[in-house]
């Protein structure tokens, strides 16, 4: 299905963007694995080979201009193009309106909005060259209104929505669409990290699924099912799109 298709997945040494990178090398891509944690990366390598699939690492700080530059320009000489691009990297930084640091907004802002900018406008003329691509940008639920404890993370999210827009509508002439997943809350293992930091107790997982109408949180993998659809030709018509994948509407929480 993406036999010969060459993809960057920003942030895939774990959790959602390891789901992701596994699935599209699954589907014949030849991933670059993005991120700094060399053991994580090394996980993600490991379950694409398992899944029969060909990837390579690239270790990039995407606060740094040059270092999206430079992501884009090793997969294209690593292997020989670029068709997908997927911009899962995020940080998630607590912060509400009144006492977020600027340091906090600023590596915020530069990671989650100014860096899938800065990508997508080094991978146009790649993906130009070759016909036409695909990105993919992973929001989140918190885009439209966030918790107050997430202000600079849900603004960064908002923002993402209005640049998925704004370049499908620029590059649709050139066969580039550009679609978003709002995510709703997943299980990874950074989350577990972050709930036992909150203080919420081991037995958080628990009850949080008994919250959701299916009795679970979403996993990496409903996120990469997603994600397929849009990095495929399965979506071939279809760009501006933003796809709110949760268990309810954005709005109305299941009444429990």
């Amino acid at each position: 299905m993406l036999t010969n298709k060459v993809a960057i997945v920003t942030g895939s040494t774990s959790g959602i963007g390891r789901g992701i990178a596994v699935r599209l090398a699954s589907l014949g891509a030849r991933v670059v694995v993005h991120g700094r944690d060399e053991a994580g990366a090394r996980h993600t390598l490991a379950a694409i080979a398992e899944a029969r699939g060909e990837g390579d690492w690239h270790r990039a700080d995407l606060a740094d201009a040059a270092a999206c530059a430079g992501l884009v320009a090793f997969a294209v000489q690593r292997f020989g193009g670029l068709d997908i691009l997927v911009n899962n990297a995020a940080l998630t930084t607590r912060g509400d309106i009144e006492h977020a640091p600027l340091e906090v907004i600023d590596s915020i802002f530069a990671v989650n909005l100014r860096a899938p900018l800065l990508l997508i406008q080094v991978a146009i003329p790649h993906m130009r060259a070759r016909g036409g691509g695909s990105v993919v940008n992973i929001g989140s639920v918190n885009a439209y209104i966030g918790e107050p404890k997430l202000c600079p993370y849900s603004v960064s999210k908002g923002g993402l929505m209005t640049l998925t827009r704004n370049t499908a509508a620029a590059l649709n002439r050139d066969r580039i669409r550009v679609n978003q997943i709002n995510v709703g809350w997943t299980l990874t293992e950074g989350e577990h990290k972050v709930k036992l930091l909150e203080g919420k107790g081991d037995n958080w997982l628990a009850e949080a699924a008994a919250t959701r109408p299916w009795g679970r949180l979403l996993s990496p993998d409903d996120v990469a099912n997603a994600v397929e659809y849009f990095a495929t030709d399965k979506s071939a018509l279809v760009t501006g799109a933003v796809m709110d994948l949760e268990q309810y509407p954005v709005g109305a929480p299941p009444n429990w």
